[in-house]
This record gives C-alpha cells, structure tokens and sequence, in this order.
C-alpha cells in the first residue's frame, strides 16, 4: 500500500530572509507562519488549501536553473506578471506553446517562476 501524504512543504534557498518572506508572501497570499533561526514559513490562509513554504536562509549563491519551481495561476496573465514586477520580480521570457502561454520570471534573488493562464 503506498503511503498517504498528509502535507507538502516546498524548501526554497534563499540569501536574504526577510525580504524573500515578505516577496513570497505578496506573491502568493500567503500568511507568516513563523520565523526560526535561518527558516520562515509562510503559508494559506486560515481555510484555504496549498503547500507550506518554508525560506532557508543560505550563504551559497543560486548558480544555476532551478530543478522545481512554482507555476502561478492567473486569470490575467499580463496582470499577475505586472503586479509581480511591482514586488520586485523580473520578467524573463513570455512562451506560446502548446495551445496555452506563460511568462517565465525570476523572483528578486534569481529563483524561477511562471505565471500561467488559469
């Protein structure tokens, strides 16, 4: 029988905590959590569902592609993509691919991300 999962928490390295917690939180919707030594966590709303986030501060720089990254959804994908430039995200590369489209960006450390069409 494979194992039930009761939860996901997704890691991401970051260098600079505070303002990460506070990009990732504008960015999604999501609420502190709480903050230990190198870790803040964020998540949903109280009754809403998704995914922990934990930020791990860490002293190495990001050097290359994330391996995971997040997709955001967005009824208005021009609109997300701009409400996330004004957070301090950059805009990378629009795709046209296989009937839908996204915008690739990278939050203010470099992380991948993409906006997509809801």
């Amino acid at each position: 029988m494979a194992p039930v999962v009761a939860a996901i928490e997704l890691v991401l390295d970051v260098a600079d905590l505070e303002r990460m917690a506070t990009f990732y939180a504008a960015a999604l919707g999501y609420v502190p959590r709480g903050a230990v030594a190198q870790y803040s966590a964020l998540a949903p709303p109280a009754g809403e569902h998704g995914p922990a986030l934990i930020l791990q501060r860490v002293e190495e720089p990001k050097r290359v592609k994330n391996r995971l990254h997040m997709d955001i959804k967005a009824a208005d994908v021009d609109a997300e993509v701009a409400r996330l430039e004004s957070l301090g995200a950059t805009r990378v590369q629009r795709y046209d691919e296989v009937g839908t489209n996204w915008v690739l960006m990278s939050d203010p450390e470099g992380n991948e991300l993409c906006v997509c069409k809801a």
